[in-house]
């Protein structure tokens, strides 16, 4: 098998249904060859090994470990969904303090043991925040550290396609920004239908408003009606799109989605959230938002939901102030 890199990924989190399907999809889409599996959890992590094992993988060495050490050492990629998983009745900001704190020791292994990570995907959620507090402990370049937002683009695609009984592949350019969570902007002017720009065919007998508005509604909520449906959250789709942008990050196919991405600009500062963005071996680069002026007030408004919680994490005492962020990553100043 020919692989993208030889340098080591390292997945966190393996022991759990994302993190074994995010190895099994690193190895079938041939990242590369040095693979190494971390989980505190040691029998459901030997159990994720010994799978693979069992697949009869050529050419692929993987090791599995509960030793953060060793796990981190040389790790040149990290993918990590090594928080708490989301369960019934739940948003993703009921996550948010533990897997906040599980944010905080993530950033801090990186930091101690492999500085020189070349890129890294924080997964679990709420990612914004997480992904936030990772890049303030782990003292990396904020181009280097992305987190998994295109789930809403992709499940407003999915919804599209199954409104007008197309294919997906009909479905272009489908785009939600902002917040990964229950506050999220749903973008329509940027995505055409078979050929045709959505604005225009929002509001006509073809898609009348109210099921538009319903729609929206039904993407916010993906995550939960595959918990409705499976009884656990989502585990193959995250797995595989972060593969995805890990595998844009060693030099692959661009990545195809928006991404979480950190921003500081005049108008959105000092937070983590999804934006149009390029990855590639370079890091993450991100792409101006435009969209219609109803758009970007549903942008500015999941922006300062994201603020909210930024604010929250910081009262908690798991992040610092912003103004003391450069003295954690002085990429921050």
């Amino acid at each position: 098998m020919k692989f993208l890199t030889d340098e080591k990924l390292l997945i966190v989190g393996a022991a759990g249904m994302i993190g074994s399907n995010m190895a099994q999809t690193a190895i079938m889409m041939g990242l590369t060859p040095n693979i190494t599996l971390y989980d505190p959890y040691g029998p459901a992590l030997e159990g994720v090994a010994e799978e693979l094992f069992h697949c009869g993988f050529e050419g692929v060495n993987i090791t599995f470990t509960t030793d953060a050490k060793e796990a981190f050492t040389g790790a040149k990629y990290i993918v990590s969904s090594g928080g708490a998983a989301r369960k019934a009745g739940m948003t993703r900001e009921d996550l948010l303090k533990g897997n906040a704190q599980i944010a905080e020791e993530f950033g801090k292994n990186v930091k101690a043991y492999c500085p020189d990570v070349k890129f890294v995907v924080v997964i679990f959620n709420p990612a914004d925040i997480t992904g936030l507090v990772t890049l303030i402990y782990s003292g990396i370049a904020p181009d280097r550290v992305a987190t998994l937002a295109a789930l809403d683009s992709t499940r407003l695609r999915s919804e599209l396609a199954k409104y007008f009984h197309i294919s997906p592949d009909k479905v272009v350019n489908s785009r939600t920004y902002g917040g990964h969570g229950e506050q999220m902007a749903v973008f329509a002017s940027t995505t055409t239908v078979d050929g045709k720009p959505l604005t225009e065919i929002i509001g006509t007998e073809a898609l009348p408003a109210e099921d538009w508005e319903k729609m929206k509604v039904d993407v916010i909520q993906g995550g939960k009606h595959i918990i409705d449906l499976r009884g656990r959250s989502s585990f193959q789709s995250p797995a595989y799109l972060s593969i995805e942008m890990i595998a844009a990050a060693m030099g692959g196919k661009p990545f195809r989605w928006p991404a979480g991405t950190y921003i500081n600009t005049p108008q959105f500062g000092h937070i983590m959230m999804a934006m149009e963005t390029t990855i590639d071996a370079t890091g993450i680069h991100t792409v101006d938002v435009k969209g219609t002026p109803a758009e970007m007030a549903e942008l500015e408004k999941s922006y300062e939901h994201l603020c909210a919680m930024r604010d929250e994490v910081i009262d908690l005492g798991i992040m610092p102030p912003v103004a003391d962020w450069s003295k954690f990553n002085s990429h921050l100043s």
